[in-house]
């Protein structure tokens, strides 16, 4: 979680640190988040907010390691793992906004601060200096962690309900009231994951054949092997 209402988890470089928070402390936390000061500023905002009959909305991140370089497409809109992934997260109900890596803080910069610089070594092969795309280029893995960020709108149930009309005297008149949780990003958050586990199990299927495990792991295995060896 990286955001409710007003309450922020802020962060240096969070495109550098996520990959390393804990998900012991995350799952921990209340509001899934990895850090203590910012789950009780959430807390706190939701507790106001229940107070007032409102209604938060928020953000969360979504976090893979582990993944081959090269997995997805670029050729076709369906191929690639933006818009797979993208997809998937708009198909939640209240996410009105997804970004991969900086996303929209890469329209106010230039080109040289947002692009990845390509490295190689013996050791890790080919890998990216930083990660400000998070881990997609051309609609592909790159090998470096994904990094996928959501926004939620707040839930439109409010205990101080808005005007609408009544459909059938067509009268001005307060919304109907039900019974409804104040804030429900963090549990978004876990179908959002779930989300995007699907999205990239498809995606290595299509690659590597999804007829027998076997010969799965065998056949990433080879491509393990290929991609270091060219990487020499």
């Amino acid at each position: 979680m990286t955001r409710i209402g007003s309450a922020e988890f802020a962060e240096e470089d969070p495109l550098t640190a996520a990959p390393d928070y804990k998900p012991l402390d995350i799952e921990m936390s209340d509001v899934r988040c990895p850090d203590d000061d910012a789950t009780e500023a959430m807390k706190a905002a939701i507790d106001a907010a229940r107070e007032a009959g409102e209604s938060l909305g928020g953000t969360f991140r979504v976090v893979v390691l582990g993944l081959l370089p090269g997995i997805g497409g670029y050729a076709t809109p369906t191929e690639r793992l933006t818009s797979r992934i993208g997809a998937a997260l708009f198909s939640i109900p209240a996410i009105k906004g997804v970004e991969f890596g900086l996303g929209f803080a890469a329209a106010a910069s230039a080109g040289s601060k947002v692009h990845d610089p390509i490295t190689q070594s013996s050791k890790d092969g080919f890998s990216r200096a930083s990660n400000n795309a998070g881990g997609l280029e051309g609609g592909m893995t790159t090998g470096m962690p994904l990094i996928v960020t959501a926004a939620m709108k707040p839930i439109p149930t409010l205990t101080n309900p808005l005007m609408t009309v009544n459909m059938d005297t067509l009268e001005p008149e307060e919304a109907s009231k039900e019974r409804s949780d104040v804030c429900a990003v963090p549990a978004c958050a876990v179908v959002a994951e779930s989300e995007v586990a699907f999205v990239l199990a498809n995606a290595y299927l299509e690659r590597f054949g999804d007829a027998n495990m076997t010969d799965i792991r065998a056949a990433v295995k080879a491509y393990r092997q290929r991609i270091k060896t060219m990487s020499r």
